[in-house]
Parts: structure tokens; C-alpha cells; sequence
């Protein structure tokens, strides 16, 4: 796959491919940037971060601004809608595309980070072996569960619902166990989908959520 310069904006949290991040853009060096691929239909880059905040801070009583590094590893986020509320304010709804790893990276004047980056190969198709099924059955009481309360779009997983795919189902648990950062964007690493999903059901074994 042939690399490719986008515009990345590092988050605290971890977007997983299939997965939907909502956010509130204010800032003047995002405000631009989303506003170019909205009208373009081109991705950003989601990364996670390692220092430093979503919001560019001054460093008290010095020149300059706190230092941000972020994880080299991320994914695209192609943006489903965009509300403008009000002046200097977008609203965005986003789904997770293709991972990526950052070949280089470089910032702007203005703070903007964008880099090189390679896309990396989507998860294999793999089906969820008999021992895992509890995992996507707690799942789909729990989906059943948070339909009765919330709007559908409001929902935290969305169709088309693949309960067959190792990759997916992890994928989605990933998003709602209640993981660190750093042990959330070490499964999204993983390049292998029946390990991942095998480590979610660790998890879930850990908190006494499997039936």
C-alpha cells in the first residue's frame, strides 16, 4: 500500500476500525483541517496520546506550548456527519477505517501534526470459534439491553453486526471493557484477531462477565 500525508489529530482515547468516535472540535488548528476532508471525503488520522493533552496548553510563565507525543500507530477516521452548531464550533461523527502506521511526522506552525503513513492490512476474516461464542452472546444481551434506553444512533455498536468475526467482536469489546489506554492500544496492535478476541475473553473472564 502506498504511503500517504494526512492530518492527525491525537486523542485520549483509541479508535478501532468499524468503531464510531464522536467529537467537539473548537480548536482553530482542527477546525480547518476537518472542514478540508469533509469536503474532500478524506480520512484523518487518529492517534493515541502518550504526553500532553487534546488541547494545545501554554506552558505557564515560558514561551511556547506543553509537548504532545503520541502513539505511531492509529486509524482512520472518515467522517459520517458534521454539525456546526455554532460559530467556531464543529460536532463529528466518525467511523473507524484501516489501521495505519506513521513512517514520519511533522507540525505546522500552528499545531497541526500530519504524517506519512502506511496503511496496514485489514483483519482477516476469522470465525469465532466455539469457546468464544459466550463472548458474542453477552454481547448481543448487552446491545439488547441499551436499545430499550437510547437512541438507535446513539448506540455504542451500530450494524451491520458481524457476531461471526473474530476481529469485529473483539473490536467492539475493546471499545467498552473498561481498559487502560495502553492496554487498549496494545490490542488494537495485534494484528491477529483470534488472539485479540482471546484476550477480550480474558477480560471478561477477570470481571465475571461471561454467562
Amino acid at each position: 500500500m502506498k504511503p500517504q500525508t494526512l492530518p492527525l489529530f491525537p486523542l485520549q482515547s483509541v479508535l478501532f476500525p468499524g468503531g464510531y468516535l464522536q467529537l467537539q472540535v473548537f480548536e482553530p488548528r482542527y477546525l480547518g483541517m476537518v472542514e478540508r476532508c469533509d469536503k474532500g471525503g478524506l480520512p484523518f488520522g487518529v492517534v493515541s496520546l502518550l504526553e500532553g493533552g487534546e488541547v494545545r496548553r501554554r506552558l505557564s510563565g515560558q514561551a511556547g506550548f506543553a509537548s504532545e507525543r503520541f502513539n505511531l500507530l492509529g486509524t482512520l477516521a472518515h467522517i459520517e456527519s458534521l454539525e456546526r452548531p455554532q460559530a467556531g464550533l464543529f460536532k463529528l461523527r466518525c467511523v473507524g477505517g484501516q489501521r495505519f502506521k506513521l513512517l514520519s511526522i511533522a507540525q505546522s506552525p500552528h499545531g497541526l501534526w500530519s504524517g506519512e503513513v502506511e496503511e496496514l492490512a485489514a483483519d482477516s476474516e476469522v470465525t469465532v470459534p466455539p469457546d468464544l461464542r459466550p463472548a458474542a452472546e453477552l454481547l448481543q444481551t448487552l446491545l439488547h439491553k441499551l436499545e430499550q434506553g437510547a437512541a438507535a444512533l446513539d448506540l455504542p455498536l451500530q450494524p451491520p453486526y458481524r457476531w461471526e468475526d473474530c476481529g469485529w467482536l473483539a473490536n467492539r469489546w475493546c471499545e467498552l471493557l473498561p481498559l487502560a489506554p495502553e492496554e487498549r492500544q496494545r490490542l488494537m496492535q495485534l494484528d491477529n484477531p483470534l488472539l485479540r478476541l482471546e484476550l477480550v475473553a480474558d477480560q471478561l473472564d477477570r470481571l465475571q462477565l461471561q454467562p
